[in-house]
């Protein structure tokens, strides 16, 4: 998904081991359309599914993608037209597996029946427990669970700003998280977290990814790095072992999740 230059960076960055390696994109964004405030309009018609994996797969420089995404329920169009479009990428070899993202039960069910979902990728971390709803539908269907923004958009990390010190391209200077009130209950949320880090010998990251890994053994988090050394540090994560004392521990600190929605007013994805 996108102008392509991404996935030409990838294609470039793993070629010598393309097999060891699953690769992952989206289709249903109309890029041409840019709308003001928040992102682009959806555009998930077959035409422009089969558009998408064309390019993505010219992009990568490779035969077939591992799991091709829809990154939002496009209302305009049936998910069993998407779900169609995808099977024939799958039958034709092109596509290897078939995900959703911010998708709600009905669509996940009707989507399943025409070509099975192999995975959901929504946003879940410490901070955002609402997914979890979701959980036993995965379970009776089979279908794996992809955490973005497993870190709260890097507010688990401890480097957190308020608001108004952020670039007013940045999202978090209007994320409800981020502003008064919620932002000082999450900063303190965080530093009790972080003592229960260091007293494990990790770091609040390695906490954070280590906590999602223990709720199903089917939750894979994706965690955002721009640094060799922090792709380390969260790898670690998977070698952290938490115990029921740290389990209780973490959910006495943040039972609910963080303070404030994780989007702005109008910005929330609606599960249908």
């Amino acid at each position: 998904m996108g102008t392509g230059s991404n996935e030409r960076l990838l294609g470039q960055a793993v070629k010598d081991f393309r097999d060891e390696v699953v690769i992952a994109t989206k289709f249903g964004f109309d890029l041409s359309n840019p709308q003001d405030g928040f992102g682009f309009p959806t555009d998930s018609r077959p035409e422009t599914v089969r558009k998408a994996a064309d390019n993505s797969l010219r992009h990568l420089g490779v035969d077939q993608i591992d799991v091709f995404y829809q990154h939002r329920v496009d209302p305009d169009v049936p998910i069993e037209d998407v779900a169609g479009a995808v099977k024939e990428l799958i039958d034709a070899g092109k596509v290897k597996y078939f995900g959703l993202s911010e998708a709600g039960p009905e669509t996940i069910r009707r989507a399943h029946a025409v070509q099975p979902v192999s995975v959901l990728q929504t946003e879940y971390s410490l901070f955002e427990r609402d997914v979890e709803q979701l959980f036993p539908l995965l379970e009776d269907l089979g279908i794996g669970f992809v955490a973005y923004s497993p870190l709260g958009r890097g507010f688990i990390t401890g480097a957190a700003k308020p608001a108004s010190e952020y670039d007013e391209s940045d999202m978090r200077r209007t994320d409800p998280r981020w502003q008064p009130g919620n932002f000082e209950q999450n900063v303190a949320a965080v530093e009790q977290l972080g003592e229960l880090a260091s007293a494990k010998g990790a770091t609040l990251a390695q906490l954070a990814l280590a906590w999602l890994l223990h709720q199903r053994d089917y939750v894979v988090p994706i965690p955002g790095s721009r640094s060799r050394k922090r792709v380390e540090d969260n790898t670690a994560g998977a070698d952290l072992v938490l115990t029921e004392s740290d389990l209780a521990a973490i959910d006495l600190i943040l039972p609910n999740g963080a303070f404030g929605a994780r989007y702005a007013d109008g910005q929330v994805p609606t599960w249908v």
